[in-house]
Order: C-alpha cells, then structure tokens, then sequence
C-alpha cells in the first residue's frame, strides 16, 4: 500500500556515495507521520572535503563520536527493508548513497521499492517546496526527507482524485 513509506534522504561527506554522514528518514502510515529520525553518522575515516561541509553545514567534528553506518544500521533498516522508500533523487543519488554504503560494510541490501519525487514532479526539491509552500532546511537530511513526504502525499492525492 503506496500510502505507507519512508521518506528518506542523504547528506554526504565527499564525493564518495558511501561517505554517508547524515541520516533523515519520515515513516509515514496511512497518510499520517508516525515517526521522524535524524542521525549524525560518522562517514569513513571521518573524512569530509571542504565544498560538502558548505553544502550541509555537518563538520568533522560534529561526526568524531557519532556511530558509523554499520551500527546505526539496524536502528533504520526496519523502516527501509520491504518498504515503499521515497527520495527526491532517490534513482539518481539516495538509493545509490544506500546501496553503496551497504557494499562498502558488506551489509546485505533489503528489498525495498522505490519512489522518486523529482522524477514524479520533474523539478528541484526547492521550487517544489516553494511551489507547494513546504517548509524546508534544505541540505538537513531530515528537513528533506519531510518535504519529500509532503511531496509524496500530495502525488498520492492526486492519484486518488482522478
């Protein structure tokens, strides 16, 4: 049933898809948020480049003694494995972002299905927010992952209007 999903977003330390540092997911059941998650994750090495910390505001040392992927692991693959998973971007960056990060810990990767709101709205996540008057901190994984269910909320309201 579409109309329960995670919302989810990424924000990265460096270039690499596996350097996850920061982690924002909304469960949402039945139209209603049942539950919002924010975690600073300690990428690789803790090793950030300069333009990513601009991007997202996360340093190094707001990540020295946050847990790495592996063990916050099993805190959010409960709201991933068989689940509606929602990105904005999600074929393109946050489910390579997961996926690659499950490689790197050698973590099997659940199933999962997934939905993308730039390819159902074909736009930035920022127009859309500004567009549809949703509240965003954009580059906070977790503000993201909001408006991404906000997004996809609406999408499935049109979907059952027509």
């Amino acid at each position: 049933m579409k109309n329960n999903f995670t919302a989810i977003d990424f924000e990265t330390a460096q270039g690499k898809r596996w350097s996850i540092c920061q982690v924002g997911l909304v469960r949402v059941e039945n139209g209603i948020t049942k539950e919002k998650i924010s975690v600073l994750v300690q990428p690789p090495n803790n090793f950030y480049w300069d333009r990513f910390i601009d991007i997202h505001g996360i340093t190094p040392q707001q990540t020295s003694t946050a847990k790495t992927f592996d063990k916050v692991w099993q805190q959010i693959e409960p709201f991933i494995k068989n689940q509606n998973l929602v990105a904005h971007n999600g074929f393109s960056f946050d489910f390579h972002c997961l996926n690659q990060t499950l490689e790197y810990y050698d973590i099997a990767p659940p199933e999962f299905t997934g939905h993308c709101t730039y390819r159902i709205f074909g736009d930035n996540l920022a127009s859309l927010c500004r567009q549809y008057k949703i509240p965003l901190n954009h580059h906070d994984a977790l503000s993201d992952a909001m408006a991404c269910a906000e997004l996809f909320q609406i999408h499935l309201k049109t979907l059952t209007d027509e």
